[in-house]
């Protein structure tokens, strides 16, 4: 299973932060070990929560992570260095872990790097000295500590920029076979290597000295197909082994043909699926130190009192035993209490060893053992039987009066775990009882819905979905449908060119509420349909087209007084239950539906309460939602019937 990001999953991260320029730094949180979240306010697309996650993980997290109540030291020093900065530029340094976003304040310019190579870190940058980081260490090149320079480990063999010929020198340094010396020389990764060598058709085990010119440009090709993919037509894509994620990509890899796998919009996505799994795994095998502390002192507590037991029931049979040859012991005692004053210790002993039933005798401590009912007894011979009984008695009691207070604790220690247990066993039941996600079909990389006819209808997220809805989705049988509002989504309605005037305006309506008109909460609008061929990416002269904008050309189909509302209800596509959001008039004939406005900024986003009477996961729900609030104002569902 994977553990950390490749290069390659830093650079196609990086072309998603990218997408960041221009907008402010929020709220930033750090917690744990290493986890630190910066809440970035985006333009047009409210709140993006960027998190750098067991300093080895870093992208856009769908949701925002649950974040320790107070700020850490280190949270609240970023805040007062660069809450509210402008966020510039985002690039990945050569091809190296390490990732630099550049911060604007009024009176400084900073760098937020972000390395996700050996132990990870966290530094904010001026000028080329640390103002501060997350882990204060000494390398044996440099060291992370504020007040010392920035110094960035040596910058190791960049594969996407490099010429055949740096390629050519650089394999041929190694004297390891193909797939080792790509992973390591070339800095590719072992991942990477095994997938370049099962494009070229290169048998990884080849030593690289017996590789020919022919077959090293075929590696040399097959790596920029990857470096091409990944930077121009990247393909988020987890892949499942026994139903389990088991590695991601911002590619398709041949390595994994024959695995089941699973596509995403973003990398951002892809990982945050994939660290949601390694958290599941995680907590099933979680063993609270708690717990096991409280298991380890109540089985030892068990154990005194176990001795405690024992030790004073056989002093009590010892006791008994005394009683039970009461003559044999008192003159015992007598004879030897009597010679012990007459005779010295070895006669003594000498004497004593000879009585059959003695086991052994101390005179310096005046004690004898004897055999009595089979039971070894140790008695005091300057005292009677009387007393050698009654300290016997005593220390039984002690015991047992030890084993009681043990006991207590024993309780006490019990109850405690069973405490802590039942809070455990809480938890992990309130998780294993988390609804499992429907089916995933491609096109919920975007926002979409099914139309009347069963067409299918999907619109752009954010600016760079907008851009591929249209260049990879549109065909010419296709229309396009756009709300008369700035900044609203592209929507292409597929077979279109057939579609029915219900379908069109079902079209636009969606385009309509999936715009900002819902952010402004109002209560109608307009939008139009147009022809995939009046649809540009071209610019009239002296104009420029933004990213996830297009120019329409010739006349447009307008459709008016659109009420924005929309209904979230169940459907089966495909043989499969979802849970899709679209026109009203889609539902009409649905068992399970609701019917949302926009919330006028005081229902808030309502997901929650969907999901759980749906039973899927609140994701599903909140990424299906128009942005901004949203406000239920009616609920069609199937009675339950009761009992008479």
């Amino acid at each position: 299973m994977k553990k950390e990001m490749s290069s390659f999953d830093v650079r196609s991260i990086v072309s998603e932060l990218s997408l960041l320029e221009g907008a402010h730094m929020d709220k930033i949180y750090q917690w744990g070990a290493g986890n630190v979240l910066f809440r970035i306010n985006v333009q047009g697309e409210g709140k993006k929560e960027v998190f750098f996650k067991d300093k080895k993980w870093l992208y856009i997290s769908p949701e925002k992570p649950e974040t320790s109540i107070s700020p850490s030291s280190f949270a609240t020093f970023l805040r007062k260095y660069i809450d509210n900065a402008r966020v510039g530029k985002t690039i990945q340094a050569g091809f190296d872990r390490i990732v630099i976003m550049e911060i604007f304040k009024a009176d400084a310019e900073y760098q937020l790097i972000f390395e996700m190579f050996g132990g990870g870190n966290c530094l904010l940058v001026l000028n080329g000295k640390i103002v501060n980081c997350l882990i204060h260490k000494t390398y044996r090149d440099r060291s992370t500590r504020p007040g010392e320079d920035y110094r960035a480990p040596k910058e190791r063999f960049n594969p996407i920029d490099s010429t055949f010929e740096e390629f050519s020198e650089t394999f041929h340094s190694s004297e390891s076979d193909a797939v080792r010396t790509l992973a390591t020389v070339a800095n590719l990764g072992g991942q990477y290597a095994e997938e370049i060598c099962k494009r070229s058709g290169i048998d990884k085990n080849t030593l690289s000295v017996g590789i020919s010119d022919e077959d090293l440009e075929k590696l040399y090709s097959a790596l920029h197909d990857v470096v091409r993919c990944v930077i121009k037509d990247n393909e988020p894509t987890v892949f499942l082994k026994n139903g389990k994620i088991d590695d991601i990509a911002p590619v398709d890899l041949m390595i994994y043909q024959n695995e089941e796998k699973r596509r995403y919009d973003t990398m951002s996505q892809a990982i945050d699926a994939f660290l949601q799994e390694i958290d599941v795994d995680i907590e099933e095998a979680y063993v609270d130190p708690e717990i096991e502390k409280l298991k380890n002192r109540v089985s030892k507590q068990q154990e005194t009192v176990d001795e405690y037991r024992l030790e004073g029931a056989d002093l009590k049979l010892r006791a008994d035993a005394i009683y039970a040859n009461y003559q044999t012991v008192t003159d015992l005692l007598k004879v030897l209490s009597e010679q012990s004053k007459k005779i010295g210790w070895d006669k003594l002993t000498e004497g004593a060893k000879k009585i059959p039933f003695v086991v052994s005798i101390d005179p310096n401590k005046n004690l004898v053992t004897g055999k009595f009912s089979d039971l070894n007894v140790t008695l005091d011979y300057t005292k009677g039987l009387d007393a050698n009984a009654s300290d016997l008695y005593q220390k039984s009691k002690d015991i047992i009066e030890k084993a009681k207070r043990a006991e207590e604790a024993l309780a006490e220690s019990r109850t405690e775990l069973a405490k802590k247990q039942k809070g455990l066993d809480k938890t992990k039941a309130l998780n294993a009882s988390k609804v499992a996600p429907t089916k995933e079909f491609w096109f919920e990389r975007y926002k979409w819905f099914i139309s009347s006819s069963n067409k299918l209808v999907i619109a752009g997220r954010d600016a760079h979905s907008n851009d591929n809805v249209v260049k990879k989705h549109l065909k010419e049988t296709d229309v396009f449908a756009h709300a008369d509002v700035h900044g609203a989504p592209s929507v292409v309605l597929k077979e279109g060119a057939n579609a029915t005037p219900d379908e069109l305006r079902e079209a636009c309506t969606f385009a309509l509420a999936q715009s900002k008109a819902w952010v402004a909460a109002l209560a109608e609008g307009t939008a139009f349909w147009v022809y995939p061929d009046q649809v540009s990416k071209t610019p009239n002269p002296g104009e420029f087209v933004p990213r996830g904008a297009f120019i329409v050309r010739g006349k447009r189909n307008y459709e008016h007084h659109i009420t924005i509302e929309l209904g979230v209800g169940e459907i089966f596509y495909d043989g499969n239950r979802k849970v899709m959001c679209g026109p009203v008039s889609l539902f009409e004939k649905c068992e399970k539906y609701f019917i949302i406005h926009p919330g006028r900024g005081k229902s808030g986003r309502k997901s929650g309460e969907m999901a759980r009477d749906f039973n899927i996961p609140e994701e599903e729900i909140s990424r299906i939602l128009p942005p901004g609030d949203v406000e239920i104002v009616k609920k069609i569902w199937p009675e339950t019937p009761t009992e008479e």
